[in-house]
């Protein structure tokens, strides 16, 4: 998105039809945004302390404790630091409080998200996810805050434990009006599991589009201001790809293509691939992403921003960030770092996944009925430790009566990203 272009562009159109209220109306709103941004970058400038500290320092202080009318699920303390930990029963309730329409304390919150930070700092941009036998993992794409629908789709796959780990593949907040209950379902889940629960960083976990398309407006009015920077800044520590890798060689002979040790394994991204060849594995495991947003070039920005074209090259993307790239560019990355396949999301499908590129890029998309309108299936994908591939679709479900983006932009109906 680029709000300064789109300034440019209806002053124009405002000069062509200076009597059209709509485009007067839509660049006043711009110009507003495009003034917020710069006022926010200014005040970014000036920030020493990343919120994660700051929020720690508010808990230490003691002015973020627990309501005492609170009368949701605990969240259990260790007996001997006091510290708040998280179990299972713990997460049950919270869902079935987020169902009954409820809020979390602001402290659970916080600890939910600085949980979940701690350990996605630790991960490398790209994490290693070895399937040993009897392990199956499951790939969920763009989620959107459609809360009631996450909940069925844990239902299909279960929930993360044991031999089973779930990847969710960016996108899970905006444009869904529960984008809250989402993430912090997602989030607890990766504190309590942490190898069984990864999460990959979608172009929708970024400040522009979140500021736009609604996460920012629903976390401050959940949560406050505080709590929205919070989010802000552990976006920018989650990992920007993941690398499944089955440890069984495939009982079954095709035409895959395998790693140097004969396994298939998968590339999962948010986007997809690069501008240029010659990007390699070890160029993504070494991007450093934490405290950065996605820009608007660069390795980065395109794993986040990327679509596959039927044509083959490269060629202009439709979003005016990232680039579309052709089967012949996916064949030859695939050849040059022994992937099977490269998992991709970021695009509505309308049977919830679609293998494009003969067979080398599969998109899936994970929000059925995408923002009430599209009519779309979702799907996951499952991958067990040979690498073999299942595919499941699955229909949206009813919710409460709240529309799509309540919380979003003055933009939000401009720009399909």
């Amino acid at each position: 998105m680029k709000p300064e272009k789109a300034v440019t562009d209806l002053k124009k159109v405002a000069a062509l039809e200076p009597h059209n209220k709509v485009v007067k109306a839509e660049l006043d709103t711009t110009q507003k945004l495009v003034r917020k941004i710069n006022f926010e970058k200014a005040i970014e400038m000036e920030e020493e302390k990343p919120p994660t500290e700051r929020c720690l320092e508010i808990i230490a202080e003691g002015t973020c404790e627990v309501e005492k009318d609170y009368t949701g699920p605990k969240l259990p303390a260790d007996s001997d630091s006091g510290k708040f930990t998280i179990n299972l029963e713990f997460i049950h309730g919270m869902v079935q409080w987020f169902k009954d329409g409820k809020k979390l304390p602001r402290r659970y919150v916080w600890e939910i998200v600085l949980g979940a930070f701690s350990l996605f700092v630790r991960e490398e941009s790209m994490v290693d996810v070895k399937l040993e036998e009897g392990w199956t993992c499951d790939v969920i794409g763009d989620v959107h805050g459609q809360f009631y629908d996450l909940l069925h789709l844990y239902e299909l796959t279960g929930e993360p434990g044991g031999k089973h780990c779930l990847l969710m593949n960016g996108d899970l907040v905006d444009r869904g009006s529960w984008s809250i209950e989402v993430i912090l379902t997602a989030f607890a889940f990766k504190w309590l599991y942490p190898k069984n629960m990864y999460i990959n960083r979608g172009n929708h976990e970024a400040k522009d589009m979140n500021r736009t398309y609604g996460f920012e407006g629903e976390a401050k009015h959940k949560h406050g201001e505080q709590t929205y920077k919070l989010f802000a800044h552990v976006f920018t520590a989650l990992p920007l790809a993941t690398l499944v890798t089955a440890t069984k060689p495939p009982s079954t002979k095709d035409n895959s293509i395998l790693s140097p040790q004969g396994l298939r394994r998968f590339f999962v991204v948010h986007g997809g691939l690069f501008s240029k060849d010659g990007v390699t594995l070890e160029d993504v495991r070494r991007v450093e992403r934490v405290g950065r947003q996605p820009g608007q070039e660069g390795i980065m920005c395109e794993l986040l921003w990327t679509d596959p074209q039927e044509q083959p090259g490269r060629g202009p993307s439709k979003r005016g960030v990232g680039i579309g790239f052709g089967p012949d560019v996916t064949k030859r990355w695939c050849e040059a770092n022994g992937i099977t396949g490269v998992i991709r999301s970021h695009e509505v499908r309308q049977n919830g996944y679609a293998i494009e590129h003969d067979g080398l890029c599969t998109t899936v998309f994970s929000a059925p009925n995408y923002v009430d309108q599209a009519g779309n299936k979702g799907a996951f994908i499952r991958i067990d430790s040979e690498g073999n591939r299942q595919y499941t679709q699955f229909e949206a479900r009813p919710h409460p009566p709240m529309k799509p983006m309540a919380y979003a932009g003055g933009l939000s109906n401009l720009m399909m990203m």
